[in-house]
């Protein structure tokens, strides 16, 4: 083991980030990173020392390998977890589309959709809770049964901790509608100092039960869930409706407006739990027509 990949490790052991099997994916990534760029000549202290230039390599290494962009960009979200535990937000571009990776964010139809009362009132209590965060905060189901309003609600805010979220990556989102505040005070009422899990069951079994109750409530895709809280976030910060509900897209705008739509994109990509713009492609539909179609 070298200089650069004990480094990694080290950053593994000191930020466990995400589930057991998250944390051993990434730290095996992260060495196959680490062989990569020896393999490329390059001798390096350790992770602190990584560079664009490294990054840039190890894509074009890649690629000559005839890696799927898929397999390469999952590759860069360990990269980039490195980049954001030594605080070297410039290591890599905000977008994948600059190292000329193909961008599997295109949008695929509308899928926003909220649940009804009638399908939500047929189940449990803690369960309805789950599906109501999904829609309030665009949480994915694992945050969402994890959810512990004790922990997590801090008046103005909600913060999600990295073990509930995907990859590890803890986030905060700002409370900014009366209902949001009556559902985390619903919260609080029902579940007391737990999560929604009840402390008597595991995440595995209640999962599942979930699973199957919603099934059997006609409470299908919840992915649409964080469609319906993105295009709502959109409405909310632009006063427009995005491209997914017919709303203008980037060739019908003044350059200023572009910029203001691309930020109000980017919070949301945040508060999602993604971080690049080009995500959100798929939530509200793509920024330019050609997109818009998926083509």
């Amino acid at each position: 083991m070298d200089n650069l990949a004990h480094s990694l490790v080290t950053l593994c052991l000191h930020n466990a980030d995400g589930s057991r099997t998250t944390q051993a994916q990434r730290c095996t990534g992260l060495l196959l990173v680490a062989s990569d760029l020896r393999a490329l000549g390059y001798r390096l202290p350790g992770a602190q020392s990584l560079k664009s230039k490294h990054v840039s390599a190890l894509v074009a290494s890649w690629k000559g390998q005839g890696l799927s962009d898929a397999t390469i960009k999952n590759r860069m979200s360990w990269v980039r977890w490195v980049a954001e535990k030594t605080r070297k937000p410039g290591l890599l571009p905000r977008e994948n589309l600059e190292f000329g990776l193909a961008d599997k964010s295109v949008f695929k139809g509308a899928r926003a959709e909220a649940t009804t009362r009638e399908r939500l009132e047929a189940l449990p209590e803690r369960m309805q809770l789950a599906v109501r965060l999904q829609m309030a905060f665009g949480l994915r189901l694992e945050e969402s049964l994890k959810f512990r309003a004790a922990f997590a609600d801090r008046g103005n805010a909600i913060t999600l901790k990295g073990s509930w979220c995907k990859g590890g990556r803890e986030r905060t989102i700002m409370v900014t509608h009366d209902r949001q505040r009556d559902l985390l005070d619903e919260v609080h009422r029902v579940c007391g100092d737990e999560a929604i899990i009840p402390a008597a069951a595991s995440y595995k079994t209640f999962r599942k039960a979930f699973e199957k109750a919603t099934l059997k409530a006609g409470v299908s895709n919840l992915h649409k869930h964080r469609h319906w809280y993105a295009c709502w976030r959109y409405r909310t910060l632009t006063g427009l409706k995005p491209p997914a509900e017919g709303g203008p897209t980037h060739d019908q705008l003044k350059l200023a407006e572009r910029g203001r739509l691309d930020e109000a994109r980017l919070q949301i990509s945040r508060e999602l739990g993604h971080g690049r713009i080009d995500v959100t492609d798929a939530y509200l539909g793509g920024r330019w027509p050609e997109r818009r179609t998926g083509k």
